[in-house]
């Protein structure tokens, strides 16, 4: 009998987010150890930022002009 921490999925389900190939369920959600750097690199980059934009209208007591 397996000990129940080592108890995994039978079949991986999804697509990975980079290439669209099937997952794999040692890197899931991702198919490889490729394409979980590929990502890790985009958010480290900055590539996965939201942009905003500031409003004049909201802005803080320490950002009042005099």
């Amino acid at each position: 009998m397996d000990p129940a921490n080592e108890n995994k999925p039978l079949a991986s389900s999804g697509r990975c987010p980079i290439c669209g190939k099937p997952s794999s369920l040692e890197f899931k959600p991702f198919c490889s150890k490729r394409c979980a750097d590929v990502d890790l690199n985009r958010w480290l980059s900055g590539g996965y930022a939201i942009p905003s934009v500031d409003d004049p209208e909201d802005k803080g007591e320490d950002d009042r002009e005099d």
